[in-house]
Formats: C-alpha cells, sequence, structure tokens
C-alpha cells in the first residue's frame, strides 16, 4: 500500500486558519478530498495521513469528520492543548474514532519555542511517550536545540521530524543542521518526513539538486526503516506541484534503491509509525 505520510485539507470560512491570509492566493481557498484525488490517483497513492493545519480542537473534530466519509485517508494527526491540564481528557475523546492517529506539537508557531521544556509540558509528552502515542514535530531549523533538549528529557518519545527540520534549502546551508539531525537519529523511536522540502528552498528558481544533499544525509542518519514520503499538499503548491515533489525526491533518491526499501519510504514506514 502506497501512503503520502503528510497532506492537509481545509475550509477557509471555518475561520481558525489564520496563517492563511487573503493576499495567499495560492493556499486561501478550500481544499478537499476531491481536489486531491487525482493526484492521488495518478501517482498510485492509496491512502494518506492527514495532518492538523490549526492549533484547535475544532480543526481535529472537522478533520475526523471528513476522514469518516473518506476512504483514501487513512488516518488523522490532530491537535491537543498541552497548556490545558485536561489534556488527557482530549486524548481519550479523540482517541474513540477509529481512524486519530495521534497529534502534532506545532513548536514552529510558538512565541517562544522553550515553552515546551516547562514542568507541564514534560510531563504530557512523557505520558504520551509511556501510551507510545505517535507524536509529529513541525519546528524550523533554528529550533533544533530546544527539540534536543525535549528530547533528552523525554528520550523514548514516539515521534517524527516533519520536513526534515526546515532546513535552510533556499541558502543551501547544511550546518549545523546535518550535526542536529544526526542527534535526533540516535534516538531510535524517532522518524522523519521527506516532505515539505520545495516550500523551504527558492519558490520560484530551485532546482532538483537543490535537495539531494539534504535527503542522502537523512537516508544515512535514519536509515531506511524510519523515513517516510510526504507530499506536504496543498502547502507546497507555494512552490511546486505534487508532481514535481515526486520529480525532486526521486531525483534525490539512490540509484539503486531496492524495492523493499522504496516500498518502505512510499507506506510501509508510515503504516508502522502510525500503527495503520
Amino acid at each position: 500500500m502506497r501512503i503520502d505520510s503528510h497532506q492537509h485539507y481545509w475550509k477557509i470560512d471555518r475561520g481558525d486558519y489564520g496563517w492563511i491570509t487573503p493576499e495567499d492566493k495560492t493556499l486561501h481557498r478550500d481544499y478537499l478530498p476531491n481536489d486531491l484525488l487525482p493526484h492521488l490517483k495518478k501517482h498510485n497513492i492509496d491512502q494518506t495521513i492527514l495532518v492538523q493545519a490549526a492549533s484547535t480542537i475544532e480543526e481535529t473534530e472537522f478533520l475526523l469528520e471528513l476522514s469518516d466519509n473518506d476512504s483514501t485517508i487513512a488516518g488523522v494527526v490532530g491537535w491537543l492543548d498541552l497548556d490545558d491540564p485536561n489534556y488527557v481528557e482530549q486524548y481519550q475523546e479523540f482517541n474513540k474514532h477509529p481512524k486519530f492517529l495521534g497529534f502534532r506539537l506545532n513548536i514552529q508557531d510558538m512565541k517562544d519555542e522553550t515553552a515546551t521544556l516547562k514542568d507541564h509540558y514534560i510531563e504530557a509528552l512523557r505520558y504520551f511517550a509511556e501510551q507510545d502515542v505517535p507524536v509529529d514535530l513541525l519546528f524550523v531549523h533554528h529550533q533544533f536545540p530546544t527539540l534536543l533538549q525535549l528530547l533528552r528529557k523525554v528520550p523514548n518519545l514516539r515521534g517524527v521530524v516533519d520536513h526534515l527540520g526546515k532546513p535552510d534549502i533556499a541558502n543551501q546551508k547544511f550546518e549545523p543542521w546535518n550535526e542536529h539531525i544526526e542527534e535526533i537519529a540516535s534516538y531510535d523511536k524517532i522518524y522523519c518526513k521527506l516532505s515539505g522540502m520545495v516550500t523551504e528552498a527558492d519558490h520560484d528558481d530551485w532546482k532538483k539538486e537543490d535537495f539531494v544533499q539534504y535527503v542522502e544525509h537523512i537516508l544515512e542518519t535514519f536509515g531506511k526503516d524510519r523515513v517516510m514520503f510526504g507530499s506536504d499538499w496543498p502547502v507546497c503548491l507555494l512552490a511546486g506541484s505534487y508532481d514535481e515533489v515526486l520529480e525532486v525526491l526521486q531525483h534525490a533518491l539512490p540509484d539503486k534503491m531496492s524495492e523493499s526499501d522504496t516500498d518502505k519510504l512510499f507506506g510501509a514506514n508510515a503504516h508502522k509509525f502510525y500503527k495503520l
């Protein structure tokens, strides 16, 4: 089964997508399953992991409702309010839904990412680590030090790095991203999504070659068993089409990648990580 491990749907008039402004002509419109379906069929993608795009309980409820009526949605990565003392009750309520897979920790949008190192965050993440709940980790390359401190405090977290940790591909900066990735990969329960790359490049002037060193380093550090393909559609449309996202990844993969390892990247690893 081929799985796209990272994509989004939204309805703008729901009102909680504050990061999508009317000035953004590409993203400021509804994106729903029928919009993605032709791309899935073209590339023989059987199912997707639908990931939160708004840090609200209401959006997670909306995504779960969408999943009820769409067989291409393998599951939903939602959002929990870890600042709310009742986060366990939130989780338990969502977990009643058969397609709720876990949640995303949105470090990227925090005014101060070191808030995740406060006692109540660490307590919450240790709880979810004990429950072996999949947690997506969204952060930008300059936030690596905080994430590394977090993992030292919660070393058994079942986590996946979204978008390679958002390296500065536009400026072809490789260090210290490469060293940070190596340390993160040393935690054997952390996976990495080969996703979101084109939006970290120069939107108007990227080349396939821009991504090779980053993909190669992820494969070298995480290995073939802890990586997964994700399109980051429709956010990717800011810099490239669904076709181009796949072309970029295929170009960067080793020439002699085995069929078994290809199957892991395009589905089996996501299936394992999210316990589908």
